[in-house]
């Protein structure tokens, strides 16, 4: 299995729908950009991306009910206030423990900023300690033929994961 593939995975599980008992503000409908960068320790590496996400209010609903039955995952911590969700989780992936600290802040119905601290016991895939940021932004109405929970890359790709 692809190791970046299982750490993004969990951590954007974990940083865009942990809510169980505190749902976040509900965001505009349509196209967002979506800028992330994470950094694995040991290494320093840090890789970044950049895409845009065709969103609804029942794309990010599935999403939270989907980490809700995220297996091997409990939620230890968590609060919303002052537009600031934060919360905090311990995870069994891979036979590895992960425990993640998540503070999303949103400072309207068009942006939010994530960041979200994960440590892995033992190291997954050789590593230890990730930092992930996300920053995301409205951009207006999803394009003709994309629809919510597809994903356009950077080079114009779309890749549907929406209902089509």
């Amino acid at each position: 299995m692809n190791k970046t593939l299982i750490l993004s995975a969990s951590v954007l599980m974990l940083s865009i729908g942990t809510a169980y008992a505190v749902d976040p503000p509900d965001m505009k409908e349509g196209l967002w950009s979506v800028h992330s960068q994470s950094i694995d320790n040991p290494g320093n590496k840090t890789t970044s991306g950049a895409y845009t996400l065709c969103r609804s209010h029942a794309y990010d609903q599935a999403i939270r009910e989907s980490a809700k039955k995220q297996k091997g995952c409990a939620i230890t911590n968590e609060s919303f206030q002052s537009g600031k969700y934060s919360s905090a989780a311990h995870c069994l992936v891979a036979n590895t423990a992960m425990d993640s600290k998540t503070t999303t802040t949103f400072s309207n119905d068009t942006s939010f900023h994530t960041e979200l601290h994960s440590s892995y016991t033992p190291a997954l895939y050789g590593v230890s300690q990730m930092t992930m940021i996300m920053d995301q932004k409205y951009l207006g109405s999803c394009p003709a033929g994309v629809e919510p929970g597809d994903r356009i890359n950077a080079d114009g790709t779309v890749i549907h994961s929406g209902k089509h």
